[in-house]
């Protein structure tokens, strides 16, 4: 631990697997208390008991696309940890589709996830930070948030809005002494992932296929990402504001052959 996270009191969503369990772990290594969020009660149980952190750490079970949870869950989250003064919006889900195939439902469960999941978490969140002079939110975007691949329809919208979201906030209160950012992973190998590539015909093609589009022959471990996600909801980003960095291994900068 080297406290680079001391006095942060994180509330963090999609907490219990993958991307948001690495960024939990390593939030609390550097001395942060956490409220953990996240919609599987089993799993989440699961991975606070696992941490064993004590005091230092709180969770609720909650939907993030229900607003009037998520004020809930942060009112609890003060009563557990202190006053919250960063917000992590990890949660989100995959809705895959050619854009006329798309259907009324998953267009609704793509954008309430994905975009209204993450303003409501703001929503309940901001007041406080304002009121205590400051604060840091780091959105969890995606390079589906910079580049389209087709097929993939309308999970790159809602991650376009959700930059859009984050620069538009991050104008509107930095006067109020909070900063918005966000952080956009490539091809990360979490269970999802790992998930995606055994659905497939030849999951191992799949797999080599996937490391074969990035320059370093790798994609990312979630312990790789949670490093650049300590460092922006940390007190050593100071002047970074309205920002989104890129953690892709230089995926979105290849032009593929």
């Amino acid at each position: 631990m080297t406290d680079r996270l001391s006095g942060k009191r994180i509330f963090l969503t999609g907490a219990a697997q993958g991307i948001g369990l690495a960024i939990a772990e390593a939030c609390l290594a550097e001395g942060a208390r956490l409220f953990l969020v996240d919609l599987d009660a089993a799993l989440l149980a699961e991975t606070v008991a696992a941490m064993d952190a004590g005091e230092r750490i709180g969770y609720a079970v909650a939907d993030i696309s229900d607003a009037a949870a998520i004020a809930r869950a942060v009112q609890s989250a003060e009563n557990s940890i202190g006053p919250i003064n960063a917000l992590i919006n990890n949660a989100g889900i995959n809705v895959f589709s050619a854009p006329l195939e798309c259907t009324d439902e998953e267009w609704m469960r793509c954008f309430d996830v994905n975009l209204k999941g993450a303003w409501n978490c703001c929503r309940a969140v901001l007041p406080r930070l304002i009121a205590q002079g400051g604060g840091a939110i780091l959105n969890i975007a995606s390079t589906h948030s910079l580049t389209i691949i087709p097929h993939t329809f309308p999970y790159p919208l809602a991650k376009h809005a959700l930059l859009g979201l984050t620069k538009s906030l991050a104008l509107e209160y930095a006067p109020q002494g909070v900063r918005v950012n966000a952080l956009a992973p490539g091809y990360v190998e979490t269970q999802k992932t790992v998930a995606w590539w055994n659905s497939s015909p030849d999951p191992m093609r799949a797999r080599s296929d996937t490391m074969a589009l990035h320059p370093g022959g790798r994609i990312a471990q979630p312990g790789e990402i949670a490093k650049a996600v300590v460092f922006m909801i940390s007190d050593e980003t100071p002047f970074m504001n309205a920002a989104c960095l890129v953690v892709d291994g230089g995926l979105s900068s290849l032009q593929h052959a």
